[in-house]
């Protein structure tokens, strides 16, 4: 009853997040974290046990699955991003410069939080290793949303942004082997089981994408096709649930096949995919905001070197990309600005690696990226107004005394 309630809450805050009352004008910072779903992060944080105790950990166990359908809808959608032609015809320095910017965060966060890691914690060394690399992970990942707007909105032009954007979508794939590692190194008794579960991840993932090709191959109902595909992203999530394995990584490699061997129904699936995307993605940052455990002091005491770190990190890791993307990718002044915002996908590798590797160091790592995620999601607004053009200034207005030549 009390899950029905909370469900039906976000239901309405999702109504109060589109509607015109929240005024961008009059609320710049509440309206960036609705427009970005970080109100439902927040909202889950307020109903959590660790505050108001609407839900209870009892209640959070219990919707496990459907955090497991969500993360492996979420994996299969950015695994059909991985369009095999746009891939090939990218350029090496394209990659260069998407490798440059989201390593040089992952490295100014992930190496000096692993000391306060291990003196704060006392895991093992590995364990340690493995969590703050989860921390840079997330640090890596940007979000192309600000310059989608902005050229959508005329403020930069058309190249720019789809540059932006470019850089933001490249950098998934460093989050996602990180977390793969992370897995490797924490999710088994040890790395031998831990490599063969995740390999068992992407195996099934694999076998879900091919027979989703097979059965949607000669499909031309656009209903029939829909009820297959979310019956199918069910299963990919069901069944690494009940395996154990990542619902994420193996929802990515689904998708990364079907786009492979799908051939024209790849297209139609995507659109299929995109009518729930939303939906499922405010549920999912809703349930991982209601994990956070507030009275973590550690916990608060990394977050602003995981904010920090990271917003030097873009900084210098922008200037790096502009040297190596200079001449065939069209990018903005001081592009590490751009890159402040995070994205959904830090909190789903969090989410993911707190699902698999229980424990108070994969508690730490989710308290501080969600709080992390948040803060940089307001900083970023500000920081994207450095990549932009100033405005045209304003005519002064004419004198009441001076006429106009006609």
């Amino acid at each position: 009853m009390q899950a029905l309630l909370v469900f039906l809450a976000i239901a309405a805050l999702s109504l109060l997040a589109s509607s015109p009352a929240l005024d961008p004008g009059r609320f710049p910072a509440l309206a960036r974290l609705a427009a970005g779903g970080f109100l439902f992060l927040l909202f889950g944080v307020v109903l959590g046990p660790s505050m108001v105790g609407v839900l209870s950990p009892e209640d959070l166990q219990l919707m496990r699955p459907v955090m497991a359908l969500g993360l492996g809808t979420a994996g299969v959608i950015l695994g059909l991003n991985l369009e095999p032609r746009l891939l090939r015809l990218l350029p090496r320095p394209v990659y260069a410069a998407a490798l440059a910017h989201s390593g040089t965060a992952f490295l100014f966060v992930a190496v000096p939080l692993v000391v306060p890691l291990v003196l704060t914690s006392r895991p093992s060394v590995v364990a340690a290793v493995g969590a703050a690399s989860l921390l840079g992970a997330a640090a890596s990942l940007s979000s192309g949303h600000f310059a989608v707007l902005a050229y959508r909105g005329g403020r930069m032009d058309r190249a720019r942004g789809l540059g932006v954007a470019l850089l933001t979508m490249l950098d998934d794939a460093l989050g996602l082997a990180v977390l793969a590692v992370a897995l490797v190194l924490g999710a088994g008794s040890n790395p031998g089981e831990g490599l063969g579960l995740v390999c068992l991840a992407m195996l099934l993932g694999v076998l879900c994408g091919a027979l989703l090709a097979f059965l949607t191959h000669a499909m031309n109902d656009l209903a029939e096709l829909t009820t297959v595909t979310l019956g199918m992203v069910a299963l990919v999530g069901g069944a690494a649930a009940y395996l154990r394995v990542s619902a994420l990584l193996a929802g990515v490699a689904c998708g990364a096949t079907l786009a492979l061997v799908g051939g024209r129904t790849v297209e139609r699936v995507a659109r299929a995919l995109g009518r729930v995307e939303r939906p499922v993605f405010l549920v999912v940052v809703f349930l991982v905001g209601s994990g956070l455990y507030t009275r973590d002091w550690a916990a608060w005491a990394l977050v602003p070197g995981f904010v920090g770190l990271r917003f030097l990190g873009k900084v210098v890791g922008g200037r790096l990309t502009q040297r190596l993307a200079r001449g065939v990718l069209e990018l903005p002044p001081r592009v590490g600005y751009a890159l402040i915002a995070q994205g959904g996908l830090a909190l789903c590798l969090v989410a993911e690696y707190e699902f698999l590797v229980p424990g108070t160091l994969a508690r730490r790592v989710l308290d501080v990226v969600v709080v992390g995620a948040v803060v940089n999601e307001l900083l970023a607004g500000p920081a994207f107004r450095q990549v932009l053009p100033p405005p045209p200034p304003r005519e002064p207005p004419a004198s009441a005394g001076v006429g106009v030549a006609t």
